[in-house]
């Protein structure tokens, strides 16, 4: 196998026609790869991920090949996949107004050229679920694009295609977890097209480093909420005297115990696996 891409918490291999993608335990937060793994990270990650493409399969094609057929010493974090031409747009959906949505908001009234309602709050749910896409950069910070930026990229057809898919999987996924007690208060997917140009769902789907999860009894808008993701390691590093640029600060074995405690806690509520 010949590695083909070394991203900041994944590696992909080539292997013949397909493509081996495996999640290290690795973590990064605006875009800063930390020194500091959280164990069995990567794990949590895939099955998680699995756990979901297996529910949405009636939705949209994805990416699996299989989980199995893959190299021994990669078991639970790899999974084969079938190789596409990946779209240079990241698709987020939001339900809830939290994080950089909440910073455009109070900015504009707007986020990604979406006008919202006045008077909201932080954490407030929005009247429906919006398609707020970003560039996927290759280096530095991804920026807000409007639909209309996606369109010229990417061309109308695919662009509607990102639109629907991505608040289709957003609603089943939020629909999925509300059961389980928990918010699904946004998600960034990622899409390419296989040869035949069909959109195929790929990467990593409602996970806590890509999505951001609240327990619901707890969600209480006009404050921060208690995250059951990626956010409790955001919050932490921004109380530190660090730039947000490399090299990135080690993490306390203490935020590296309550952070991976978080992952797993979301894993079980919403697979009802103990780990």
């Amino acid at each position: 196998m010949e590695l083909v891409h070394s991203g900041k918490v994944r590696e992909l291999y080539a292997d013949g026609d397909d493509i081996i993608m495996v999640a290290s335990d690795r973590v990064s937060v605006y875009d800063v790869v930390l020194p500091t793994p959280i164990p069995g990270k990567g794990a949590i990650l895939t099955q998680l991920s699995l756990w979901w493409f297996s529910r949405l399969a009636d939705l949209t094609p994805n990416h699996v090949i299989s989980a199995a057929d893959v190299p021994a010493e990669w078991k639970g974090r790899a999974i084969r996949c079938r190789r596409l031409r990946m779209l240079p747009v990241e698709c987020i959906a939001r339900g809830y107004l939290a994080g950089l949505g909440l910073t455009a908001y109070r900015e504009a009234g707007a986020v990604s050229g979406v006008r919202l309602p006045p008077g909201l709050a932080e954490g407030s749910k929005l009247p429906e679920p919006v398609f707020t896409p970003t560039t996927k950069a290759a280096a530095g910070h991804d920026e807000p694009m409007t639909y209309e930026e996606v369109a010229d990229l990417v061309g109308t057809e695919t662009a509607a295609g990102l639109v629907r898919v991505t608040l289709e999987v957003y609603r089943r996924g939020a629909a999925l977890a509300a059961e389980r007690g928990i918010i699904i208060a946004d998600t960034k997917l990622e899409f390419g097209l296989d040869g035949d140009g069909t959109l195929v769902l790929a990467d990593e789907v409602l996970t806590p480093d890509s999505s951001r999860f609240w327990p619901a009894a707890e969600w209480r808008p006009g404050r921060p909420q208690h995250s059951l993701d990626k956010q409790f390691l955001r919050d932490w590093s921004s109380g530190l005297d660090w730039d947000r640029k490399p090299p990135g600060p080690a993490i306390p074995p203490d935020i590296v115990e309550a952070t991976s405690a978080r992952y797993t806690d979301l894993y079980e509520r919403i697979t009802s696996v103990s780990l």
